[in-house]
């Protein structure tokens, strides 16, 4: 049943992409134009996921296969890899990958899943330069997406950082980093015009607040996300109550709007 469902999902992609009788706007993409589609779509399942909403997750899922099964037509279209193909190596990834459930080998907790994990793909990257006659890069860094919101690379780029021991050992430590790096930043601004240098140091101070994320085991872009729907829900309480006094943020005053924070602030604790 769900091999039928799946042949139907793909056939309707091929007919969106048939010259002449498809649809004009899914013809005219390429990877590159649907790229930033894949990554807001795989962003709203994360969304769902923090609203706790399931048929919405369901939507959503199925907005980020689309995704997929976009590409692999794109590809099929070049005699490059079909759909088929994706499956194929998503699934032996995962057998190579667990050699401690489909081989011999042992893990006996989460964190040497991971540490096994990392070194299988770190032999079949080399395995790869290798064959393709290059030289193995040497950084611990190689392998972090450019694409990834920056929040999360600098969490990646840190974890790997930590392999092999640069790293902190103590996020009180990290605190008083950021610590440092807002000073630097108020340093910048008594300078005068925003420069390059100020941006320069307030990527520093995020660097460092992402750092302190990791060190207590939080993920910077939920606890991002949780902030700015937070921040949404005061600023709208604020529009509302200035609306039943038939007023808006327009025409009120810094302190008025203020007062109305404390006030849903207030109310979310209550």
């Amino acid at each position: 049943m769900t091999q039928d469902r799946l042949a139907r999902l793909l056939d309707i992609m091929a007919a969106l992409r048939t010259p002449v009788t498809g649809c004009p706007w899914d013809l005219e993409q390429n990877f590159r134009s649907i790229a930033p589609y894949t990554i807001e779509e795989a962003y709203e399942v994360a969304e769902a996921v923090e609203r706790g909403d399931l048929d919405d997750l369901k939507d959503e899922l199925g907005d980020l296969l689309l995704q997929v099964v976009f590409h692999a037509r794109m590809a099929e279209e070049r005699r490059a890899f079909a759909f088929g193909d994706v499956i194929d190596a998503i699934a032996a990834k995962l057998v190579r990958r667990h050699p401690h459930v489909f081989g011999d080998a042992t893990a006996a907790s989460a964190d040497a899943v991971v540490t096994q994990w990392n070194a299988i793909k770190a032999r079949e990257k080399a395995a790869r330069a290798d064959a393709r006659g290059e030289a193995a890069a040497p950084s611990r860094l190689e392998g972090v997406p450019l694409a990834l919101p920056a929040l999360t690379r600098a969490v990646k780029l840190q974890r790997k950082a930590c392999e092999v021991g640069f790293d902190w050992n103590d996020a009180r430590l990290v605190l008083a980093k950021i610590r440092e790096e807002t000073e630097e930043v108020e340093q910048e601004l008594l300078a005068g015009a925003p420069s390059p240098a100020l941006t320069d140091e307030i990527g520093d101070l995020l660097f460092a607040v992402a750092n302190l994320a990791r060190h207590v085991d939080a993920d910077p872009e939920q606890a991002l996300r949780g902030a700015n729907a937070k921040f949404e829900r005061r600023f709208r309480f604020i529009e509302q109550a200035l609306a039943e006094r038939g007023g808006d943020p327009e025409s009120a005053t810094l302190d008025e709007m203020e007062e109305l924070w404390r006030a849903a602030k207030a109310a979310e604790r209550a």
